[in-house]
């Protein structure tokens, strides 16, 4: 294929890009559509409004929730007091929801015996019908805990509960089916939430009442307990005051200094005694010396050492001894009076301390029991004056209106979903289109020029077509033939083409049509045109003419016959027709023979034009046979009917047999389809301009 042919290879490259322009311009031409979509919604919509939905009531209670705590005395409270923080407050809004209250509010309003709220009251639909009878099943019987459950999840189902932004305020609104109803519930909640703060917070009191009393009983006997262990361990115990352990003590101060001064003596003594027993064996005059005593100087100095000195030495030695020994015996009786001065300090130090013990327990059992004491005391005294801590501000007001449903909104959303409805059947039905509907479409797919835009003929046959073009020679259909020959006559570089080829991608599409009206129109130029039929295969030509058992281009080709005497002059047409016949004899060698070619030869040289009407490419391989003799290959496409892919692939065909195809004609173009697209306006010969100019 040639150059001109590149976008066919890079049309699937520009599939991926979004033309908003195309989008919207698909939603401009179904505008009816979208109008038509938007019109039935909302007539649905309109009807559900008015026909179908049950209209609901709202109504709405206000409660103010107190977070100041006072209470009624200003006494400890058994409960705390509501919280300020958003969690106490959404806490609150729970509370207003959960199944406990709502049981209240069921029994309070009698709910299980409205069939609004117990779908057992209600007659049965014609699903349960239907289902009972194919399983031949009765309406079981529900229970009361069944008919409570179901009417709370209703109730719940139809309440909503909100705290207004920085505020203390809580909004408890009720939709039912009836305005009274709806009005009365938000108040029966409101008021039953409230009670049942106040049950609360007297069952907590009364339950901290009868757990104080029991408990103030335990620590009264506790009390006397621990009293009488302290009276019997202070009767039976020596110690008297942790005063008389001081007094003990310091006499224990004193025992050991005496102790420590008479160890001192005691020491002295025996070195006194050591000293002179270590004398015994010295001389009289050393005793004398060291002895230290002025008596046995003196006798030594006036009498000597004698009896006298002796005695006198044997005098101090057994003074000195005695002296040691009472010192000795003096020192065991100081310790032993301290160790026992320790042993009592010790005992009367324990047993102080036992009684402290004693005493300690004996005193935070008092102190317990005389605060469990003034609480049981403080939450007797409020029972029965508990106080709530949120308050109706505002009862509900009965509903004049209902809230639903809402018909504005509906009408709105019905025509929002109308719009999105065709919308999207439009841009489904248009993804589905894989025709063409614009030239401009065929010539950026292919590459090609559409040389020809031919109308669909207002007839019922083909030749009824031919006669149609012939009568009206000034209509659009007549005009656009007449500019499908002038393309043609000016294709040609050098000279107009004198062989032309009509071909297509499948049957039905219009080639044989658009062969016979092109030799139709040149005949009106005063040309000698030769239409040949070239599709051996099917024999078409006999839907347009009134010929049977005519010899054609078979026995042309065999010559059993001249081309003067074989060809058949239609006066409508205008032209010489060339028909074919049956043979077995595969069509494609036939035209791939010397003799076609030959054949070909002398038409041209019989003849102004030659049109030859080929099968179409996909289907056989004659028209790529045919093609390689021929001077303009026309291509003919259905319009809205021949897909993309089959006209790429009818190209590609020519294309391996190095083919250039001349032209494309868009045919059989529906003008009201045209219009219904959006494109009849500016659309060829055929537009609404063209109405000033044709005559159809």
């Amino acid at each position: 294929m040639s150059q001109n042919n590149k976008p066919l290879n890079t049309a699937a490259t520009d599939e991926d890009v979004i033309d908003l322009g195309a989008l919207f311009g698909v939603l401009w031409r179904k505008k009816l559509w979208i109008l038509a979509s938007i019109f039935v919604f909302a007539c649905l919509g309109a009807f559900y409004a008015l026909g179908v939905a049950t209209p609901k009531y709202r109504a709405t209670s206000v409660i103010l929730l107190d977070a100041s705590g006072q209470q009624l005395l200003d006494l400890s409270a058994v409960l705390p007091s509501l919280g300020t923080d958003s969690e106490a407050i959404n806490t609150e809004v729970e509370v207003l929801k959960s199944r406990r209250l709502l049981e209240r509010v069921v029994a309070t309003a009698h709910l299980t015996e409205d069939p609004e709220f117990n779908a057992a009251l209600r007659p049965l639909s014609l699903k349960a019908k239907l289902k009972n009878a194919l399983t031949g099943s009765e309406q079981r019987t529900r229970s009361d805990q069944e008919q409570m459950t179901n009417a709370i999840n209703a109730l719940l189902s139809r309440m909503s509960v909100r705290n207004i932004p920085n505020t203390y305020v809580l909004q408890v609104t009720m939709e039912t089916e009836d305005a009274q109803k709806s009005a009365t519930l938000a108040d029966t909640i409101a008021e039953q939430y409230i009670l049942y703060q106040m049950d609360v917070k007297f069952e907590a009191t009364r339950d901290a009442s009868e757990w104080l009393t029991s408990r103030v009983a335990d620590l009264k006997l506790e009390l006397e307990q621990a009293e009488a262990r302290v009276a019997e361990f202070s009767t039976n115990s020596e110690a008297v005051s942790s005063e008389s352990v001081q007094a003990l003590d310091r006499q224990l101060k004193e025992l050991r200094d005496r102790l420590a001064t008479t160890r001192a003596t005691f020491n002295e003594a025996e070195l006194q005694l050591a000293s002179l027993v270590a004398l015994e064996s010295a001389s009289a005059q050393e005793k004398a010396e060291k002895a230290g005593d002025t008596r046995l100087t003196t006798l030594l100095r006036e009498n000597g050492a004698g009896a006298e000195f002796d005695a006198r030495f044997e005098q101090l030695l057994s003074r000195a001894k005695t002296q040691a020994q009472r010192t000795e015996a003096q020192v065991q009786s100081l310790a032993s009076s301290i160790e026992t001065r320790e042993a009592e300090i010790a005992k009367q130090s324990d047993e102080i301390i036992q009684l402290q013990q004693l005493s300690r327990e004996a005193e935070a059992s008092r102190l317990l029991y005389e605060y469990f004491l003034g609480r049981l005391k403080e939450t007797s005294a409020q029972e029965g004056i508990q106080q709530a801590d949120s308050r109706i501000l505002s009862n509900a007001v009965l509903p004049g209106a209902p809230s639903e449903p809402r018909k504005s909104l509906i009408l709105a959303m019905s025509m929002i979903l109308g719009a999105m409805a065709g919308s999207g059947g439009a841009l489904l039905w248009e993804m589905r289109q894989n025709g063409y509907r614009q030239a401009s479409d065929l010539e950026g797919d292919t590459g090609l020029s559409v040389m020809g835009q031919i109308p669909l003929l207002p007839t019922d046959n083909r030749r009824q077509g031919l006669e149609y073009l012939a009568e009206k020679p000034t209509s659009a259909a007549a005009e656009a033939v007449r500019n499908l020959r002038t393309s043609v006559l000016l294709s040609g570089l050098d000279k107009a083409p004198q062989v032309i080829m009509s071909s297509s991608s499948l049957p039905g599409e219009g080639k044989t049509t658009v062969s016979f009206a092109l030799a139709q129109n040149l005949v009106g130029l005063g040309k000698k045109v030769l239409l040949v039929e070239g599709d051996i295969r099917r024999l078409v030509f006999s839907q347009y003419l009134d010929v049977k058992n005519a010899k054609g281009l078979m026995s042309v080709l065999a010559g059993d016959v001249s081309l003067e005497d074989a060809v058949i002059h239609d006066s409508v047409l205008g032209a010489d027709i060339l028909v074919s016949e049956p043979s077995n004899v595969n069509a494609a060698d036939i035209l791939s023979s010397r003799r076609f070619i030959e054949f070909l030869e002398a038409a041209r040289t019989a003849y102004d034009f030659v049109i030859i009407d080929t099968p179409p490419v996909l289907v056989v391989p004659d028209a790529r046979v045919v093609a390689q003799h021929v001077d303009v290959v026309l291509f003919t496409v259905h319009w809205d009917k021949t897909t993309k892919s089959q006209v790429r692939d009818a190209l590609r065909m020519f294309e391996t047999v190095g083919v250039t195809i001349s032209g494309l004609v868009l045919n059989q173009i529906d003008p009201k389809g045209m219009k219904r697209y959006g494109y009849g306006d500016s659309y060829g010969a055929y537009g609404s301009y063209g109405n000033k100019y044709y005559t159809n």
